[in-house]
């Protein structure tokens, strides 16, 4: 269930309100996660759910982090997306309904081609160490 604008207000930094809640985009290199290497997952700010591994992570050269896939498929929704005068596939969480970035048809065509360009003011990093602890040992599979 999606919570309450203004409680997102009150829990949430403008940038993080502006891009989850506004469909937002953060400036691009300056951004939180744009180079983090470490290795974790990404999950939604708003629901916790885990969307992105650090695995399926890449350098895109766009300025935001760049992901070749979702862990789970079905915790992304896709849109279409004609702002800005251009057509785009917008990303979505599925469960709190969050604006995450787009995804385009431009990545490394040996990991299925994809590249889901998706703001940091979206997510929150969860180090391969501290994934038990948070209640995410389900994921430290993907780190074997």
């Amino acid at each position: 269930m999606k919570p309450n604008k203004d409680d997102l207000k009150k829990k949430l930094t403008p940038m993080q309100y502006e891009v989850t809640q506004n469909n937002g985009t953060e400036p691009p290199f300056r951004n939180e996660y744009y180079a983090t290497e470490e290795e974790g997952i990404y999950v939604d700010l708003i629901s916790g759910k885990p969307l992105f591994s650090s695995k399926d992570k890449y350098d895109a050269g766009c300025g935001w982090p760049s992901f070749t896939k979702p862990i789970q498929d079905e915790e992304i929704v896709e849109k279409e997306d004609r702002s800005h005068f251009m057509v785009r596939t917008e990303v979505r969480s599925k469960e709190a309904d969050s604006h995450l970035g787009h995804v385009f048809p431009d990545g490394p065509p040996q990991s299925g081609g994809l590249r889901y360009c998706i703001n940091s003011a979206a997510l929150q990093f969860i180090p391969k160490e501290h994934l038990e602890e948070k209640g995410y040992k389900a994921y430290l599979k993907l780190f074997d």
